[in-house]
């Protein structure tokens, strides 16, 4: 950072920009290494954490574009890892179900990612990284009640 200019290093946006790129670039390549993108991993999560989903409220869930949804699970429901079926109360609307495959796959991507976050957060201790974790998650939640 010698070469960046000193009012860009001073200015939090800046920062977690540039840290945002690098940590999507480490989750990138260490889910193709197990044959994932970042989409999936969060498909698969909220699958994991709420249960059978409209493809509606994944996308809510995940804060995804519809048409993202759509490949996302398109991908998925040909590896295997998640099934869509019809809805009973509304034949329109499609749910999605995590199958034991992709529940497979959610671990092994939990295990890459948790790698990145090694990488990532290297030269933090523990409390650093719960305080780094908190704080983005204020600014988080401020940005997203606006």
């Amino acid at each position: 950072m010698a070469e960046t200019p000193a009012r860009l290093t001073a200015k939090p946006s800046w920062l977690l920009n540039q840290v945002a790129v690098y940590a999507h670039r480490l989750a990138s390549d260490s889910f193709s290494e197990v044959g994932a993108r970042g989409y999936h991993y969060r498909i698969l999560a909220a699958l994991d954490e709420f249960g059978v989903a409209s493809q509606a409220d994944l996308g809510r869930r995940c804060n995804m574009d519809r048409s993202d949804v759509v490949a996302a699970i398109n991908e998925l429901a040909e590896q295997g890892f998640v099934e869509r079926t019809p809805d009973p109360d509304d034949r329109r609307r499609n749910m999605v179900t995590l199958t034991k495959k992709g529940d497979r796959q959610l671990r092994r991507m939990d295990r890459a990612l948790d790698k990145v976050q090694e990488d990532l957060l290297g030269p933090l201790s523990a409390e650093d990284r719960q305080t780094l974790t908190w704080l983005l998650t204020q600014l988080l939640e401020h940005h997203q009640r606006t």
